[in-house]
């Protein structure tokens, strides 16, 4: 008997670390509606789990993700449905990343195309293997972008450069990506794992509420008018300035030592 096939998506935890790895390496990762359905319960899994700290995604092989498996369509008797369904099964857990109280880092290399470009952007941090390569790709198959490409692009490099990106299907490399900011670093791939586990060690070595707070103003900030967001930023600091997080930060301050944390 033949082992097993692995599964699409595979889950680890180490220290507070939850990594959700794309595990379809033969294909780059592409994403079927198994993979898109294991997506959505790796997600719901360890945001259900209160000793993760930090998200990472990340993807196996030499690739982070390629898009969606053309060859999901290509079988589907009735086309637009099997997208409805598809796209519906990866939106929900995106959203609910972007929502959640922990930080998202997406660890990228290889490519990052159709849909895995709005996987990693939907992240809260992305660091980049200098072997990246960003492209939509949807135009060249007839199509339009989905997993949040299109909101998440206009917000991050304005609407003109947006259009530039789907309209004429620009490939982007590392260091382009590094200067429109679709990602935080750039760094040689060998380094690449050892980078992202480093910046989510230090996210997970900070307050997991302060941290959600200022998660949630952040994004809050892209569609809240100044008076609202102001209002929320004092009622955020009023809410952490009653926390032990923010006592023992101050302890530890006049104290000249590393605080500790416990989310309380």
């Amino acid at each position: 008997m033949s082992a097993p096939a692995p599964p699409p998506i595979e889950v680890s935890r180490q220290a507070g670390i939850a990594t959700i790895r794309f595990n379809r390496p033969a294909v780059l990762n592409a994403i079927d509606l198994e993979t898109a359905q294991g997506f959505g319960a790796a997600v719901d899994d360890v945001t259900a789990d209160d000793g993760v700290r930090v998200i990472v995604l990340a993807g196996a092989g030499s690739s982070f993700i390629a898009g969606g498996d053309l060859g999901y369509f290509r079988a589907a008797a009735d086309r637009a449905e099997a997208a409805k369904v598809l796209i519906a099964a990866m939106h929900a857990p995106l959203l609910k990343l972007v929502r959640d109280k922990r930080a998202v880092v997406a660890s990228l290399k290889g490519a990052v195309a159709g849909g895995g470009v709005g996987v990693a952007l939907s992240a809260d941090l992305a660091v980049a293997a200098d072997d990246v390569r960003f492209n939509l790709a949807y135009v060249a198959i007839a199509a339009s972008p989905d997993c949040g490409s299109t909101w998440n692009l206009v917000h991050l490099v304005g609407l003109r450069k947006a259009m530039e990106l789907a309209l004429l299907n620009e490939r982007v490399d590392a260091a382009e990506a590094l200067r429109l900011g679709l990602v935080n670093r750039v760094v040689p791939a060998a380094a690449l794992e050892a980078t992202t586990v480093s910046i989510a060690q230090r996210l997970a070595a900070q307050s997991p509420l302060a941290l959600a707070r200022t998660k949630a103003l952040l994004r809050a900030a892209c569609e809240a008018p100044l008076a609202a967001q102001l209002d929320a930023e004092k009622a955020a600091f009023a809410v952490g300035a009653a926390s032990a997080d923010f006592a023992e930060a101050l302890d530890a301050f006049f104290a000249k030592r590393k605080p500790v944390f416990t989310g309380r």
